[in-house]
């Protein structure tokens, strides 16, 4: 699942109880001070925002030479033809365009910029789907729904159903009672988003943003109350988002949560119209990048290597890179068979890093997945992935994929790099308070509250999520790399973690607690937020290991 999403209800629900005390409000609550868009970029000695010290990191290497790098995101497409990202976007040079050949022989037909493994004859894509705790439920349930206690033979199999039946039941349980809550805050916001509309005299269609409100001076009640529903929700989610995306990201959302309830166990079969429990090695998907979903791969990209100082949009981390997009990841949870697949596709087609902002509870096939993560690290390409937005103690708890394999034979990757989120300031509020967290197993944070990064409709689009502190993590590999293109995988996450100096004695909210503090040094291994500056400084020092 992608790794912003989750984070949307949590405000969404705040806006709710402001909805609620706003109803007969005529005077608009006090806004929240806006954070510059770039501040992750930023330095927090230089300029007061703890970000990656992006100016001071090129600085360091200006007047050297860089060398293109090619970076896979997999995740929900993206848009190709996004005036920030078009230029930068990978070309597969051996495939003649939407000739329908294969041309470069490797198992998919005008893959120009990437591959979609959701995607099914006809131009469609299964891009809606439910959590892998549902899929598995429904798969089991016929066999051991009945029984309490294994068969002779299947106790493996028996003990794992257990753990999907707990899982299942919570997720349904949990989604359920969030259809019930959000599911009257959509109708108000949309019923709301019509009278600001025709208060402020747009079009049916038209969007407004924080801003707009400014010009709406009414005596009617109803629109007042309108008013002053929308300011509470920007306060919320940012002034830079407009009404549209707003309903539009929460109707994704209910539709998730909808089909966790109301399952469409058909739609992979029917759409894509391969068996995601099979292997085989037969070809499946389509080279459709852009759905109607592809916004969280947009912004994804744009975070890496969105074009630098076109005065559009945002510059993004990297200044020389090729973004090869995967589409794997739909509005619900990810196949193991696709993830697989994808990391082979990206290293296959020479991927040096491969961003992955996505994550479950389950993973029926993760040998398949570790198998894949081998053949990343045998190829030297090096993975960053999202922690989850779970608020939790991964180390308890685990998120999928990881890099504690199923047979035991690996427990930590030397090509893997695990992102938690932190924030702008350096007060108890820096680590995200969504963010999911582990000593063994998070291996740095990075900015991911209140980030701003492109968008398919519109120039900006500010979130929170795991999901955008991978990508600048992401970013700053594909930026060392651009400059020390001799170093191994296993080089640049070691500069990365260096260049995270543990910010020992900074006590900080934990994250899911209003109340408790840690050290933020106790929420992952380097106990310190990325940094690229460091990180060049430290690559600098490097000598490139043998044979690479």
């Amino acid at each position: 699942m992608h790794q912003i999403c989750k984070t949307i209800t949590g405000a969404l629900v705040g806006a709710a109880l402001l909805i609620n005390l706003n109803a007969n409000a005529q005077v608009a609550p006090k806004p929240a001070a806006e954070l510059p868009k770039s501040w992750h970029l930023m330095d927090l000695k230089t300029d007061g925002y703890f970000g990656i010290s992006l100016n001071q990191a090129y600085q360091f290497v200006k007047g050297k030479k860089s060398k293109t790098v090619v970076i896979a995101t997999i995740d929900s497409g993206i848009d190709t033809a996004q005036a920030d990202l078009k230029p930068v976007l990978w070309v597969n040079t051996k495939e003649i365009p939407g000739n329908g050949i294969d041309d470069d022989k490797n198992g998919y037909i005008d893959d120009v910029h990437g591959w979609d493994f959701l995607g099914g004859p006809g131009g469609k894509c299964d891009f809606t789907e439910t959590t892998e705790e549902v899929r598995e439920y429904n798969r089991l349930k016929g066999k051991y729904e009945n029984l309490t206690a294994a068969p002779a033979g299947s106790e493996k199999e028996f003990a794992y159903w257990e753990k999907v039946k707990l899982t299942h039941n919570e997720t349904v349980t949990k989604s359920s009672g969030e259809l019930q809550q959000l599911q009257p805050i959509l109708n108000a916001l949309m019923a709301s988003s019509g009278y600001v509309k025709r208060a402020l005299k747009l079009k049916s269609d038209g969007t407004f943003k924080k801003a707009d409100l400014a010009k709406l001076t009414t005596t009617n009640d109803t629109v007042a109350q309108s008013k002053n529903v929308w300011l509470s929700v920007f306060e919320q989610e940012g002034g830079n988002e407009t009404n549209a995306k707003i309903i539009n990201d929460l109707s994704e959302y209910l539709q998730k949560l909808n089909n966790d309830v109301n399952p469409d166990l058909e739609a992979r079969a029917r759409i894509v119209g391969d068996d995601p429990n099979v292997q085989d090695g037969k070809p499946y998907g389509n080279n459709i990048l852009k759905f109607a979903d592809a916004e969280h791969g947009t912004g994804v990209a744009g975070l890496i290597g969105a074009v630098r100082n076109n005065k559009y949009g945002i510059d993004g981390v990297a200044d020389n890179v090729r973004i090869m997009a995967i589409k794997a990841v739909p509005n619900g949870d990810e196949y193991d068979k696709d993830i697989a697949n994808a990391i082979r596709y990206a290293v296959d087609n020479g991927a040096k890093i491969i961003n992955m902002s996505f994550g479950k509870k389950l993973s029926p096939h993760k040998a398949w997945v570790d198998a894949a993560f081998k053949y990343a690290a045998d190829k030297n390409v090096l993975l960053v992935q999202a922690s989850g937005n779970d608020n939790q103690d991964v180390d308890v708890k685990p998120q999928f994929p990881n890099d504690t394999f199923e047979d035991g034979s690996v427990t930590d990757l030397d090509n893997v790099i695990s992102v938690g989120a932190s924030a702008a300031k350096k007060d108890a509020e820096l680590a995200g308070s969504f963010s999911n967290y582990g000593k063994k197993t998070v291996d740095v944070f990075a900015p991911g509250v209140k980030v701003t990064s492109v968008n398919m409709d519109a120039e900006f689009n500010t979130a929170d999520g795991t999901s955008f502190a991978s990508p600048i993590t992401a970013g700053v590999a594909a930026l060392i790399l651009e400059y020390y293109p001799n170093l191994s995988a296993k080089q640049l996450k070691q500069a990365i973690m260096e260049s995270a100096t543990p910010l020992t004695g900074v006590m900080v909210l934990k994250p899911g607690s209003k109340t408790e503090k840690v050290d933020f040094t106790t929420l992952s291994k380097t106990g310190g937020i990325v940094n690229a500056y460091k990180a060049l400084v430290a690559a600098s020092k490097m000598k490139p290991e043998a044979g690479i």
